[in-house]
């Protein structure tokens, strides 16, 4: 891995995450391809990233995370919630839920229907199983010796084998595999996870690569906007992108590329776009930023699983709650950890899963479950003194859309974040509906015998009226944003199916931000798969270009 003061590039990635990592090791397999890779926070050496249960301090840690906030949300009942972004080499592989999953064959015929060729379930499958290092190995649905580790989690709980069943009481059946392009059922996760140690995309994608001469890593390295070259410069009519100005170490640099792709997420990838000239007209023309090129759906068409959290107190059997309030509970949670890498410690944050429908009209899984056996009154605050489980619930595929817009041309302002959560009549019935459905599963009897009492968000809310508020009361993200440079044809989208930004020479992004819509499921390994595909169509075009320079620029914002 050559350092910046010799690097040159033929591309350029913004963003050390999921889709970064992969792209940096798929694009240097070539040696005449030079590969800069740019990450805005720093290196994946902090101990708690790779511990598991180490979410816990990961998260809202400015060391790990942009801890970005949304605004306060009419549908949320006015509240304004914290919106974890990975800040770190991995990205947010570094801090999320672990959860290996796919989502249904339906969302990608879906993409592919609406005018993106080549996106199709039969299309993208074999993508995922590229990367792929399944435990049970090789098989019709899953690859072994790729990159990205699968494994089954390492614990017990006696509380969620009983949700299993009583799941299983309400018909939503047992199954073994949540990743074969139908995920309705209810079983434990799949974790990206190496014998009980989080495997991040660092990890994944970046090992190995310091021995390769053309691929050039800078960490603390925040990209403020595009560059373009001179007209005279242009291969066309349209702009064309010729490189990046970016902080590195507190010094200002501009890294000049034939093509650059942004990885930098969908909170990242649409603000600097926008820093840039791409965007809506109005609200660039508002900052005082001159428009290079008018994408009114930069920022737009903001997706993500609002989590309903309801929490029930048991009696008669052991949860986390018990155990981690006390010293001799955490000592034996470590050592058991220490010797065999299993215990609470090697916990992803949620561990039974379920996939279900909220009605009989629905023509496929439109719920999703994390269930857990623990219970607090918000994260980052202590475990509940009494015995209890979680069982969130959200909506796969809502209708509310959101936005990401950036309030200053200064780089370091956070962007303004409005999810827009239930913010339709549909999305406000199906989580009346998903309440409702939640109640019945815990009233099976797999589950009396624990005397199962609901504390939040509490029987007396019983009315459609009463549980739809509640929706905003108890709703919170489960970490999942996508579509803000949506992939497509129409007068929103921002990349076409080979994830070039319409009507702008050298730019792409890969990211989940390109998602026309959100997947039914955990969006890390989809986010995977749109790179991997990424890299297949950039090793197809790239033969023959020419390098790139770095040159340093002291001059301030």
């Amino acid at each position: 891995m050559t350092t910046a003061d010799s690097a040159t590039a033929t591309t350029l990635i913004v963003g050390a995450g999921p889709a970064g990592c992969l792209l940096a090791k798929r694009l240097s397999e070539d040696p005449a391809q030079r590969v800069i890779l740019l990450e805005a926070g720093g290196k994946d050496d902090y101990p708690w990233i790779h511990i598991p249960v180490g979410y816990l301090y990961c998260i809202g840690n400015p060391r790990t995370d942009w801890c970005y906030r949304t605004e306060a949300d009419p549908g949320l009942n006015g509240r304004s919630l914290g919106y974890p972004r990975g800040k770190v080499l991995g990205g947010s592989s570094s801090i999320n839920g672990m959860i290996y999953m796919r989502g249904q064959a339906q969302d990608y015929d879906h993409w592919a229907a609406l005018g993106n060729p080549g996106w199709d379930w039969a299309s993208i499958e074999p993508l995922f199983k590229a990367n792929e290092d399944h435990f049970a190995g090789t098989s019709e649905h899953h690859g072994s010796g790729g990159e990205w580790r699968v494994e089954r989690q390492r614990l017990e709980w006696e509380i969620l084998e009983a949700f299993r069943d009583a799941a299983s009481e309400c018909g939503i059946p047992k199954v073994d595999d949540f990743n074969c392009g139908d995920n309705e059922g209810v079983s434990y996760f799949q974790v990206n996870q190496k014998r009980g140690v989080r495997w991040n995309a660092a990890k994944a994608f970046l090992r190995g690569l310091d021995k390769r001469p053309n691929v050039t890593l800078m960490t603390n390295a925040e990209v403020d906007r595009l560059l373009f070259a001179e007209p005279a410069a242009r291969r066309g009519p349209s702009p064309r992108v010729s490189g990046v100005r970016a902080r590195i170490k507190d010094a200002w640099q501009t890294i000049h590329a034939d093509e650059v792709i942004l990885c930098a997420g969908s909170i990242g990838s649409p603000a600097i776009l926008q820093r840039s000239g791409i965007g809506p007209r109005r609200l660039l023309s508002a900052l005082d930023i001159p428009l290079i090129h008018e994408l009114p759906g930069v920022g737009g068409n903001l997706q993500d699983h609002l989590q309903l959290r309801m929490i029930f107190r048991v009696q008669g059997v052991k949860t986390l709650n018990a155990i981690a309030r006390h010293w001799w509970g955490k000592a034996g949670m470590a050592w058991e950890y220490l010797i065999s890498r299993s215990g609470p410690l090697s916990m992803a944050p949620s561990q039974l899963g379920a996939f279900a429908r909220s009605d009989a009209k629905q023509t496929r899984a439109n719920l999703e479950y994390h269930v857990q056996p623990l219970s607090l009154p918000a994260f980052g605050e202590p475990l509940h003194d009494f015995p209890a489980f979680t069982a969130s619930v959200c909506n796969l595929r809502p209708e509310s859309r959101g936005r990401v817009d950036i309030r200053s041309r200064d780089p370091f302002t956070a962007p303004s974040i409005a999810p827009h959560y239930l913010s339709t009549e549909e999305d406000r019935r199906v989580a009346v509906d998903a309440i409702r459905l939640t109640r019945r599963i815990v009233a099976s009897p797999a589950l009396t015998r624990y005397r199962p009492e609901e504390i939040k968000p509490g029987p007396e809310l019983d009315s459609d009226e009463d549980l739809a508020r509640a929706a905003g009361d108890i709703g919170t993200t489960i970490f999942h944003p996508v579509g803000t440079c949506k992939m497509g044809h129409d007068s929103e989208a921002v990349v076409d199916a080979r994830l070039r930004v319409h009507g702008i020479e050298g730019l792409r992004v890969v990211d989940a931000s390109i998602m026309p819509t959100i997947t039914s499921g955990n969006t890390c390994s989809p986010t995977l798969m749109i790179a991997e595909k990424a890299a297949r169509l950039l090793l197809e075009e790239r033969l023959g270009m020419t390098g790139s320079v770095v040159d340093t620029d002291t001059t301030p914002v």
